[in-house]
């Protein structure tokens, strides 16, 4: 009985070392699982960060455009006043 308990002995000790070599593989995919995890979430929040001041800075434009922009409607009056002073001027000018 002692060559089949040495072989059992022999068998388990390399089922052993398997194991544990399978386990360290394990180990290891999922230690690079957790960086890559984490690194994603980093480059989340500056993705989020970068966007928001994007949005803050065109906000802002889109604030200094509408600022600025030309009153097309008073100016549409003016011209449309104009028009008709023109015209009695020259209906009364006759």
């Amino acid at each position: 009985m002692t060559v089949p308990e040495a072989s059992v002995a022999v068998e388990l000790e390399r089922l052993r070392g398997t194991v544990q070599t399978g386990f360290a593989r394990v180990e290891g995919s999922l230690a690079v699982l957790v960086e890559r995890s984490d690194r994603n979430e980093r480059d989340l929040v500056q993705l989020r960060t970068d966007t928001a001041k994007e949005l803050d800075e065109l906000r802002r434009d889109v604030e200094a455009l509408k600022k600025s922009r030309w009153p097309l409607p008073a100016i549409g009056a003016l011209s449309g006043v104009a028009g008709a002073v023109a015209g009695a001027v020259a209906l009364f000018v006759r």
